[in-house]
């Protein structure tokens, strides 16, 4: 598929016994196969073919994930307790919360 910028992933399933190959923009679809490079083909024809489908009944189509623009910003709540922890840890180094967490938080 051309322009094709979508986030797919390849994985083994031990129930099937194949690989598994799915599209985080399409969760409902997957692609069933004994080799990881005919999975990722095959996921990559079935998200093609369901866009053009998409497209023919006037659909949206999502958003490629590495197409959007991020704030860099999200709300997460935590515990009282945990959110103690953080604010002391953050203070004996001498860093906000925020950059404390956001450390932790890389990956």
């Amino acid at each position: 598929m051309k322009n094709d910028r979508y986030t797919y992933r390849v994985t083994w399933s031990e129930e099937d016994q194949e690989y598994v190959g799915s599209c985080a923009e399409f969760p409902s679809l997957s692609w069933l196969d004994q080799s990881p490079e005919v999975t990722l083909k095959g996921i990559r024809r079935v998200v093609a073919k369901v866009i053009q489908e998409m497209q023919k009944s006037g659909e949206s189509v999502p958003e490629p994930i590495a197409s959007r623009q991020y704030s860099g910003k999200f709300m997460v709540r935590v515990p009282p307790d945990v959110h103690r922890n953080l604010a002391i840890q953050a203070a004996e180094a001498g860093v906000s919360i925020n950059r404390l967490v956001s450390s932790k938080l890389v990956l």
